[in-house]
């Protein structure tokens, strides 16, 4: 597993601002809260500036009952779909984990 990422969050709004980097990506990302219309829809968008490229779903861990985003990232420039995992780190940093 590698970090590809790392963002704080804002305690009042909820969005989640930091950088998503790899070999071929390298932004400045926002994940901002979404309305949810149905059980199945995205608790965040992922955008880069005015392009949405992404979204996470809130989910807590069976075993310790910690919080964690479980996100797809996707791009027509991405050979496939990204799946990472956002979790809290040290001193308020949240890291976004590559997983395949």
């Amino acid at each position: 597993m590698a970090q590809i990422g790392s963002f704080t969050r804002d305690g009042e709004s909820g969005i989640y601002t930091g950088t998503i980097r790899t070999l071929t990506l390298n932004v400045k990302a926002t994940l901002r809260p979404s309305p949810k219309d149905n059980g199945k829809a995205p608790d965040y968008r992922v955008q880069a500036g005015a392009v949405e490229f992404g979204a996470g779903w809130l989910k807590a861990a069976r075993e310790t009952g910690a919080e964690y985003m479980s996100m797809k990232l996707d791009d027509p420039s991405f050979p496939a779909p990204i799946y990472a995992t956002l979790v809290q780190g040290d001193n308020g940093e949240h890291k976004l984990i590559w997983s395949r």
